[in-house]
């Protein structure tokens, strides 16, 4: 009871009003229009803090389904190959950041089986070293990497591809070079028969149908290089590959290109953090239809008012002191619907995992089809970051909505209120 009694009495007046003291048919109304308000702040809050968090699961798969393939760092050599590459390894390594390098080849050509063909990128790697910078090998679904030996001309390849080119394990597929043998008759494409020793799925359908493994030698013999195209580094913390680009860039001797993972996939990336942002605008106006519902609840309360205020305007209230008194009305029922928002989409947030499944189980159906999408999980990654600007959010366009309702009230001049009273 002290707290109260040492609370301004405009706090004491605007915490009478939320709770809309006697109940008349009147204010009846004023509250359950107060509570619809606070309900729909809460909801477009919560709504909000589960979207960008699924949005943020869907990105974080396909980022490291995209990085289970890709490298962290590419490092190339300018003329097209990286002939003094081991130095180059030794001179990455200098950063603590760089936990695995391996060296590779990169080209593109094109894939037959019998009136089958597909355009492929073909990466010729070491078998022993590649698992240090990607995890394809953990990825192989029948077959096996390390099948990959020098001088025998065996291939992996990515699932959709070798669907596309209906093979399985032991058939022969025809790689064409893109550099031919010239002849009397003109140009002919440079063919090699490899077999396939593997098949793999990354979950990601660009590289699933484009990418195919051979061993390093035998890239290096076809495409009739002297030394591989670069290498392949991976760092600790992924989020830090651009920043560790460029100190290695300082550290690098050779004349070399450096790019990160990020910059292989800038498009998509951009693309996704458009789509947030507006996500996020329109799931905002959500949360400003209902903030902005509260100029309506306190105009209504105003105008029931306008006696009490007239008094207190009599009594010595100044119209600062009655506009605080809406403020603190209006706000408080921002609060306490960003508050439950915050709270309920928290938890939801959290348990995509488990209320997901369970909805599905209820209504027999299925959101995600792991026939189609390659997930069949709905993933869900909660960043608090959003969560605090998202409540941040919430709370200013309630005040914002308070603004004219208290200006009103506090312009309510005391004669004309009590005239007819």
């Amino acid at each position: 009871m002290s707290f109260g009694k040492n609370l301004p009495f405009e706090w004491l007046v605007g915490l009478r009003y939320t709770r809309a003291g006697k109940r008349s048919a009147r204010n009846s109304f004023i509250s359950f229009i107060s509570l619809i308000s606070m309900a729909g702040i809460a909801l477009g809050v919560a709504a909000l803090i589960v979207v960008l968090s699924v949005m943020n699961g869907f990105q974080k798969e396909v980022r490291d389904r995209m990085l289970s393939v890709l490298a962290h760092v590419e490092v190339i050599g300018a003329t097209g190959t990286l002939p003094e590459w081991q130095k180059t390894v030794q001179e990455a390594f200098k950063d603590k950041e760089v936990v695995g390098a391996a060296p590779y080849v990169m080209a593109q050509s094109m894939l037959l089986h019998d009136d089958n063909m597909r355009g492929a990128i073909v990466r010729g790697v070491l078998p022993q070293e590649e698992p240090k910078v990607s995890d394809v090998a953990k990825q192989v679904r029948q077959g096996s990497f390390d099948d990959l030996r020098p001088g025998e001309f065996n291939i992996v390849l990515g699932g959709e591809l070798a669907r596309a080119l209906q093979v399985q394990i032991g058939d022969k597929v025809t790689l064409a070079a893109p550099q031919g043998n010239i002849t009397p008759a003109g140009v002919v494409p440079r063919l090699k028969a490899f077999k396939v020793v593997g098949i793999f799925e990354a979950g990601h359908y660009e590289y699933d149908s484009t990418l195919a493994f051979i061993h390093l030698d035998d890239a290096m013999k076809l495409y009739r290089l002297d030394a591989p195209s670069g290498v392949r580094l991976k760092v600790a913390d992924m989020q830090r590959a651009p920043e560790v680009a460029l100190d290695l860039s300082r550290i690098f001797t050779g004349d070399v290109l450096i790019r990160d993972w990020s910059q292989q996939n800038r498009n998509w990336f951009a693309a996704v953090q458009t789509e947030k942002r507006m996500m996020f605008l329109i799931l905002t106006l959500i949360i400003a239809v209902a903030a902005f519902n509260l100029v309506s609840t306190l105009v209504m309360t105003v105008t029931d008012k306008q006696a009490d205020i007239a008094i207190l305007r009599t009594l010595g209230a100044s119209p600062r002191s009655i506009m605080k008194i809406f403020i603190i009305q209006g706000g408080l029922v921002g609060l306490i619907g960003t508050a439950v928002g915050v709270t309920l989409g928290v938890i939801v947030a959290l348990n995509v995992g488990v209320i997901v499944p369970f909805i599905e189980h209820l209504f027999g159906i299925r959101f995600l089809s792991s026939d189609i999408y390659l997930i069949s999980a709905m993933p869900s990654e909660l960043r608090w970051p959003d969560v605090w600007t998202i409540g941040g959010v919430a709370v200013v366009l309630a005040f914002l909505a308070t603004l004219y309702p208290s200006w009103a009230a506090a312009r309510v001049r005391p004669a004309e209120a009590l005239r007819y009273e």
